[in-house]
């Protein structure tokens, strides 16, 4: 049963999907109308049909339960998310389990962290950093009101392209030792993934895989020499899209098997000449070879008639006559159902290039600093003692 404080997603059609939170006197709207919260807390369970109170019952929307396939779905988009087509496919890159540890760095929406926290259950942890304070603080809270416990997620308000993954803010110096080399797994979804990837490198356990999510092939291509850089091998880049289908029977009506009488056709050719000075032929370019022409008795050479005209008609026989005199009824259009498929004009996601590697046995020395911005003042502006 649907008990108070739920989360609850709201099916309005197959490609529009909401939630709420259960509450005592709690009203969603929608265009389908408006379903009270008070109709479903300990009445329904999760799969029913609800009808709205109002448009005479006409409206209906379905009640599910909240998985990370359709929190994708549903959630607000405090940044551009990644769809479940490339969350299976990390996932399964990744080679995750059930009480590991893995690093996320660029938490966003929340929307992987959702999918890999059901992964590494019940005894496993995900952290997740981000640099933006308002993203992360949203975040933590978004996780607490899913369920999402301290024990099984851990989000870090924090730029790892610059402190790394376990930076003297969070732990102490022994505490920041102790936990180099032990992520399983590490995904880097950053603007600049490759600043991270010296980082990555003292955090990752041997064997352990790493993946980054870029959205150009430029990106990839300085990652890829990061991570060669820093040991890392088995290095592979895909792109992942994903093509929807629109499943329906329908109608088709089939072609007539009746063969068709042909009617009679009459050919027209038309020829003209003319007579010249020379009492010879002058005949048109377009006119056929075939002309009638009269003899003069003086030169008894053959002259034209001024513009004749000749016409000759091909008639169809007798028995074609009678074919046409016959009225040949059309055919009766029968209709069968069939099955069919047509994909969707728009294809859900967008372009992004997935990079996958594994770490190497060798343990990496500490990163080198990154550079300033700061230049140095130019000798003009310099002023002596």
């Amino acid at each position: 049963m649907i008990e108070e404080g739920d989360l609850v997603v709201i099916c309005e059609s197959f490609d529009s999907l909401d939630f709420v939170y259960a509450k005592r006197g709690g009203i969603f709207s929608n265009r389908n109308g408006q379903f009270h919260h008070d109709d479903i807390i300990g009445k329904v369970p999760y799969g029913c049909k609800l009808r709205s109170r109002n448009n005479r019952g006409y409206g209906f929307v379905y009640l599910l339960k909240a998985t990370p396939e359709l929190w994708v779905k549903s959630l607000n988009h405090r940044t551009q998310i990644i769809h479940e087509l490339d969350i299976a496919h990390i996932t399964c890159q990744l080679q995750l389990r059930p009480n590991m540890m893995v690093l996320e760095a660029g938490t966003g929406s929340g929307a992987m962290t959702h999918a890999i926290c059901r992964i590494v259950a019940p005894k496993g942890i995900v952290h997740t950093y981000d640099f933006h304070k308002d993203r992360a603080d949203q975040a933590r809270l978004d996780f607490a009101n899913n369920g999402l416990t301290s024990h099984l997620i851990q989000v870090h308000h924090a730029d790892v392209c610059t402190s790394g993954f376990f930076h003297g803010s969070m732990m102490t110096t022994g505490q920041q030792q102790q936990q180099q080399r032990r992520a399983h797994a590490i995904f880097l979804d950053l603007p600049e993934p490759w600043k991270a990837v010296p980082h990555a490198a003292l955090a990752i356990r041997p064997n352990g895989r790493i993946a980054t999510y870029s959205p150009c092939i430029e990106q990839s291509q300085r990652t890829i020499a990061q991570l060669k850089q820093y040991g890392f091998h088995t290095l592979h880049t895909v792109e992942v899209r994903l093509r929807e289908y629109h499943m329906d029977d329908i109608d088709l009506e089939q072609p007539p098997t009746t063969k068709w009488k042909r009617p009679p056709t009459t050919h027209y050719l038309n020829t003209t000449t003319t007579t010249n000075t020379n009492n010879g032929p002058l005949l048109d370019s377009l006119a056929p070879p075939s002309t009638t022409t009269t003899t003069n008795n003086e030169n008894n050479t053959p002259t034209a008639s001024a513009e004749t005209t000749h016409v000759t008609t091909t008639t169809a026989s007798s028995d074609d006559k009678e074919d046409d005199t016959k009225v040949v009824a059309p055919p009766v259009s029968k209709k069968r159902k069939m099955l069919c498929a047509r994909p969707f004009s728009v294809m859900r996601g967008h372009t992004a290039f997935l990079t996958f590697a594994t770490a190497g046995l060798s343990k990496k020395q500490q990163p080198p600093p990154q550079p300033t911005t700061e230049q140095p003042p130019s000798p003009s502006t310099t002023h002596s003692g």
